[in-house]
């Protein structure tokens, strides 16, 4: 997912180092008729950017989910939980 998001925001050329883009990414794991099953994530996406991209990035943020290989894979089995923060850039 952070890497799909990355390549998305790469096209409206923006920077996805590591020092203004990161996730924090959190789970849950609960018995389900017995068995141990990944039941959601938690993706919180940081990115610094300069304030006129900031629609910009919010709507490519809407849309990068259904770009994603390892999303797409797990999307019906693992309920999957995103948000962005992004703070302005200087």
């Amino acid at each position: 997912m952070l890497g799909t998001f990355a390549r998305v925001l790469a096209e409206s050329k923006l920077r996805t180092s590591e020092e203004v883009y990161w996730a924090d990414v959190e789970g849950d794991i609960e018995a389900v008729n017995g068995v141990l099953k990944i039941t959601e994530m938690r993706v919180v996406f940081h990115l610094k950017a300069p304030k006129e991209k900031h629609d910009e990035i919010n709507k490519a943020f809407g849309g990068y989910l259904t770009q994603c290989p390892a999303a797409q894979s797990v999307i019906g089995c693992i309920r999957i939980v995103d948000k962005i923060i992004i703070e302005e850039l200087n």
